[in-house]
């Protein structure tokens, strides 16, 4: 072991008794603690161009970063949470386009259920928005698959939110690009399954698609098919936010450190970036996926989380989130950004190793990178390379 702690040698000098009953702790906090130092910063230069290395509250302090929080996953289960900078336990965040990974298995628990289909053209079922766009589309169908993996030729990367007090727009709003939504109209704009584009915009096809299929609203199908069986309390895609929630919201922030007006921007496109959460919360999501690869659950079927870890064609991603490895180092990736909130999470469904990272800032990918580098070497995880968007 590296950096044993003064602690830790205390526990190892008790009776073989004591030592047994609070082993398990004291390795939990001793790589805690571990994780806390030794962060490489490529993104913080020294007055002479070298990148820094600091421990988590230095880096914080150096990036500006108020709140913090890191739910590590090993052996197939949450090993400990840390909030830095909170009084809440937990402080909930805008989960940004970490939302689209949920929103994916939404689609896909529905696909188990024989509501939707990964390959039937979503025109079929669609009333409030069509794909057609000749000669572009000339028949080459919109489907779910596409939709959940950015092949499907949609613009509209991203979505900026709404100050707080302002008019929001309706998802036919946001799809029509019409007053008052600030983004303009979703459409497919290159030949479905011909590349992979980022879209945000494809991502609120797929609400569009789960509410017209459904004839509910979003926000209800997601917590009845996943927020409320993986037990996720403290996620919502509706808003406003319940007062139990808004009481743990962590407050966004810019570069600088300034906090957002009003505290955060609202974010009516739910499917693509809309959802609270924390990140013990989105580490049970990653659970169950890694459960039912793992053949411990069927909360999805195998087939359909085989499919979501395979990229499709040449693209990053699979169904959901980019798709890096293949094997036992399969390992699922995605990075979270609203304005205020920058979020990171990636899992080892083999290995049953994840981790979690939210911030309130501008700048929290620079932290979550640097802990996820820590993590894997704190916890031998395979190299993983750039993280992928």
């Amino acid at each position: 072991m590296i950096g044993i702690r003064r602690s830790f040698v205390r526990v190892l000098a008790l009776t073989v008794c004591v030592a047994l009953l609070t082993s398990a702790p004291a390795i939990q906090a001793f790589r805690t603690d571990d994780m806390h130092r030794s962060l490489e910063f490529l993104a913080i230069k020294a007055p002479n161009g070298v990148g820094q290395t600091l421990d988590l509250y230095e880096a914080m302090q150096a990036l500006r970063i108020q709140t913090a929080s890191i739910a590590l996953i090993d052996g197939g289960e949450i090993a400990w949470t840390e909030a830095i900078g909170s009084e809440c336990a937990e402080p909930i965040y805008q989960a940004a386009s970490l939302s689209k990974l949920v929103t994916a298995v939404v689609a896909l628990r529905l696909v188990d259920k024989g509501v939707l289909s990964l390959d039937a053209p979503v025109d079929g079922i669609l009333k409030r928005w069509t794909s057609a766009r000749p000669p572009i589309t000339d028949g080459l169908p919109v489907t779910l698959r596409l939709l959940l993996s950015m092949r499907a030729g949609i613009n509209v990367p991203s979505f900026r939110g709404y100050a707080i007090g302002s008019s929001l727009p309706t998802l036919p709003q946001i799809l029509d690009g019409t007053p008052p939504a600030n983004s303009p109209p979703v459409a497919v704009v290159a030949q479905p399954g011909n590349q992979y584009a980022y879209s945000g915009g494809g991502y609120e096809v797929v609400e569009a698609l789960i509410e017209d299929a459904t004839r509910r609203r979003f926000a209800d199908v997601a917590a009845e098919q996943v927020l409320n069986p993986l037990g996720m309390a403290s996620s919502t895609f509706s808003y406003p936010l319940p007062p139990a929630l808004l009481q743990c919201v962590a407050r966004g922030h810019t570069a600088n450190g300034q906090e957002i007006s009003g505290g955060w921007r609202v974010t009516p496109e739910l499917a693509a970036a809309g959802l609270w959460s924390t990140p013990s919360d989105l580490a049970k999501l990653l659970i169950a996926i890694t459960d039912v690869y793992q053949a411990r659950s069927r909360f999805l079927n195998p087939d359909t989380v085989e499919a979501m870890l395979e990229r499709v064609g040449d693209g990053p991603y699979g169904l959901g989130a980019a798709v890096h490895g293949a094997g036992d180092d399969v390992v699922l990736m995605k990075r979270g950004h609203n304005v205020g909130y920058q979020s990171y999470l990636l899992m080892f469904p083999a290995r049953g190793q994840g981790i979690v990272v939210m911030t309130d800032s501008d700048r929290g990918f620079v932290l979550a990178n640097a802990l996820v580098r820590r993590a894997a070497e704190v916890y031998s995880w395979p190299a993983v390379g750039a993280l992928a968007n």
